[in-house]
């Protein structure tokens, strides 16, 4: 496995993949045993996985306090990034959200599950929808300065969300953030449209979930909808609901004949290409419920599409940027006194 640094704001090193354990426990219904979990782990950390992502809410709490076990002495040699925001157990009032009050219950309680006295990178889940950014990064800032985080990140928010907590901790000189997580595959690609132009521009680092589209791009579920995740509410759970979706996957299926592949490992391949081609850190969380699907990602590192395979599943899954974004490509050419096709523009897009 190959490694980077999180994004150009940190000296973060983190693996190329990392680890989703939203599957490690029982607790929600559904997921991987203790057992399970285990060689899940310990096949991940043999094969040069480092970087690990959880969330307090995840399997009710479960999952960090299996994830703390795991870890044990060698917990140093981890990059563990875990979330607060939805709360571990019965969701209150006042066990939620991105409050101050509830990022410092929450990184305590986190904390203790890890059975660590730092977390590398913490991460708000999502927004609230009522506290303000400059809270949050207060709040955030002072873990910092404690101690108890060495890094902070946004999931789930709107880049323009993201941009202004960016410039906000910039200009106040606190702790900055240094990366974002968002849902990205080929079957759902809208952070083509800011999030990842942003995060290239800003330096973030960036966390990809549900690279295989919750199951979709594996094509498995033409022949049966055996395995479909039912318990996240449709969130995250990809279909085949579209001619584009489908057009997707047959173009998955046809370079998966061409190269011999599974169909899941050809979309992962098609997804380290593509951070080959950023300009920032893009690293997939991926997700197995075993440690055979494991070893379906980790064999996807070994195999390389050509360029012609690459541009067919490009593509088929590119979406309309939509405005203003279409203006500025017709006008571009205009804009730079129509000499675009000599212009050498920076190699890092401009915020």
């Amino acid at each position: 496995m190959r490694y980077t640094t999180f994004g150009r704001n940190t000296g973060l090193r983190v693996s190329e993949y990392a680890l989703g354990t939203a599957n490690f426990g029982t607790l929600w219904g559904g997921g991987a045993s203790r057992e399970e979990s285990r060689k899940i782990f310990d096949r991940f950390a043999e094969a040069g996985g480092t970087f690990i992502d959880s969330a307090d809410n995840y399997q009710i709490g479960e999952s960090e306090k299996l994830l703390g076990e795991f870890l044990g002495a060698d917990r140093d040699h981890f990059v563990v990034g875990t979330k607060f925001t939805l709360g571990a157990g019965r969701a209150r009032i006042s066990n939620t959200g991105n409050s101050a009050k509830n990022i410092r219950g929450s990184v305590e309680a986190s904390l203790r599950r890890l059975g660590t006295d730092y977390i590398d990178v913490y991460w708000a889940h999502l927004p609230d929808s009522v506290t303000p950014v400059e809270e949050i990064l207060t709040a955030l800032d002072r873990l910092v300065r404690d101690g108890k985080i060495l890094h902070a990140g946004l999931s789930n928010f709107p880049a323009w969300r993201i941009s202004r907590a960016v410039t906000l901790a910039e200009l106040r000189a606190t702790a900055r953030l240094v990366g974002i997580q968002f849902e990205y595959s080929l079957a759902e690609r809208g952070a083509d449209r800011e999030l990842i132009p942003m995060a290239e521009a800003l330096g973030l680092g960036t966390a990809l979930w549900a690279p295989l589209g919750g199951g979709l791009l594996t094509g498995k579920y033409r022949q049966s909808r055996r395995g479909r995740l039912s318990d996240w509410e449709g969130q995250a759970i990809r279909v085949e609901d579209s001619e584009q979706r489908t057009g997707i996957i047959d173009a998955v299926l046809a370079v998966a004949e061409e190269t011999g592949a599974p169909a899941g490992q050809v979309a992962m391949a098609w997804l380290r290409a593509r951070a080959e081609r950023s300009a920032t850190t893009m690293v997939p969380v991926i997700g197995p419920r075993t440690a055979d699907q494991l070893e379906d990602y980790l064999t996807a590192l070994e195999l390389a599409l050509d360029e012609t395979q690459f541009e067919r599943l490009e593509q088929a899954s590119v979406i309309r940027p939509g405005q203003p974004y279409e203006l500025i490509a017709g006008h571009r050419d205009a804009a730079l006194g129509r000499q675009s096709g000599r212009f050498v523009r920076p190699v890092t897009p401009v915020a």
